[in-house]
């Protein structure tokens, strides 16, 4: 039993059917295709509704249930339905956006400040990343104006796969110490900003993003703490 991740495929698909091919202990709805993206690598679980025929159900998030098993959590007080339903996904798509918009920025905010990343999240107005960074940027003003200049240049954003074998003879690929990139199924999906000498960014990544970096719009840096005595937090937030 298995999901077939449709938005892997397809990150602008914002309605699709599927399937129930079974029900967590806790209630999730497992499916046999997702167009919701399951909390992982920092990026929140998507929501938004299942409709079937006498019924529907909101989708508050989305969750891995089980290796390459993917499961739909109802909100309170929803029925969820039954295994073996024919069933509509429709995304908010809203939501899934802001998060493509902010995940394909933390990639550039990782060009202009090229140090080991250890850790990171996304929400759907700003994200974040922990650099091993001992001591703050000088210039907060100067690498925000890098991170626009490089959004506003529209660059290109695509996919290509490799095997686990040939990411483990790159390790440099890696920039995040706290997320394992996604393996599993023998290969490894990259994520590539630019294309050519334009390319500026190459790295494991299973999350969704925007097709071209003009698409993240305005940015803001905000504040940058200190999380310990090599770790600085960066946060950025859409702006506008």
């Amino acid at each position: 039993m298995t999901t077939k991740p449709l938005f892997l495929q397809d990150a602008y698909l914002r309605q699709a059917p599927a399937r129930v091919i079974g029900h967590t202990d806790e209630g999730g709805v497992i499916l046999d295709r997702s167009l919701f993206y399951a909390t992982g690598g920092g990026q929140p679980g998507d929501s938004g509704l299942l409709r079937w025929g006498g019924g529907e159900m909101a989708v508050v998030s989305t969750i891995k249930a089980g290796e390459g098993i993917i499961a739909v959590i109802p909100a309170e007080g929803s029925m969820p339905p039954p295994a073996g339903s024919e069933v509509i996904q429709e995304l908010d798509w809203e939501r899934r956006h802001a998060h493509m918009r902010v995940h394909t920025a933390l990639h550039l905010l990782s060009v202009v400040i090229p140090l080991e990343v250890s850790g990171g999240a996304i929400a759907a107005d700003k994200g974040r990343l922990d650099f091993n960074m001992p001591e703050a940027p000088e210039d907060k003003a100067a690498l925000e104006q890098a991170l626009q200049t490089l959004i506003d240049r529209d660059l290109s954003v695509t996919e290509n796969w490799i095997t686990d074998a040939e990411l483990d003879a790159n390790p440099a690929l890696v920039k995040t110490m706290s997320v394992s990139p996604p393996r599993g199924s023998g290969r490894v999906r990259l994520v590539r900003i630019g294309q050519g000498a334009d390319q500026v960014d190459l790295q494991p990544c299973g999350g969704t993003h925007v097709a071209r970096t003009g698409e993240i719009g305005r940015i803001r840096l905000g504040k940058i703490e200190k999380k310990g005595r090599q770790n600085r937090r960066v946060y950025l937030h859409l702006d506008g």
